[in-house]
């Protein structure tokens, strides 16, 4: 799958007919929808962690260090984002860079992604992650992304998919009292 096109990608078996998954760059357009979607998904998903955000959603989904975001929509409805962001030079990007024998500035780390109630389960979550990951990669970066889902969905979805712990670390956006957030790479 490309990341300059826009990519179609069919959930597995269904009903006669299955929706395709739509992936297309994220607009300013997208913002509201998206904010819906956020908070639909957050009671079961626990993310964000702080909820509601102390701060406009929109800023949550828009980051200053954002390179590229896509989203997914099903049946012309966006149902899902992802973006990538640049690797801070600092603590964060010094585990990263080892955990990946590479330079901060040859990683980046895929963020902000999810996907709404009403899409789970359908290859939705997959489709956001391979267009990041192949952005990524069509670059030559290696791909980095945080989890505070030790034990949940998520954090098993990154494992069968080959990503792998590196090292762990407390951020400012995790809850009080939680464990570290597991910081992944993908070799």
């Amino acid at each position: 799958m490309t990341s300059d096109a826009t990519s179609a990608v069919t959930s597995g078996t269904a009903p006669a007919r299955t929706p395709a998954v739509v992936l297309r760059d994220r607009t300013a357009a997208d913002l509201p929808a998206l904010v819906d979607v956020l908070a639909a998904q957050q009671p079961a998903s626990g993310y964000p962690h702080r909820w509601p955000l102390p701060f406009p959603t929109e800023e949550f989904l828009v980051r200053p260090d954002e390179e590229r975001a896509w989203v997914a929509e099903l049946d012309g409805a966006v149902v899902g984002h992802v973006s990538v962001t640049s690797v801070p030079d600092d603590r964060f990007g010094a585990i990263w860079s080892a955990g990946a024998g590479r330079p901060v500035e040859e990683l980046g780390c895929v963020s902000v992604l999810f996907v709404g109630p009403g899409a789970q389960g359908r290859g939705v979550g997959g489709a956001l992650l391979d267009v990041a990951v192949a952005h990524l990669h069509a670059q030559g970066r290696t791909p980095v992304l945080d989890v505070d889902d030790r034990d949940g969905v998520a954090h098993a979805v990154y494992l069968h998919r080959g990503w792998r712990v590196v090292g762990e670390a407390r951020f400012d956006w995790q809850r009080e009292g939680a464990p570290p957030a597991r910081m992944l790479v993908l070799p």
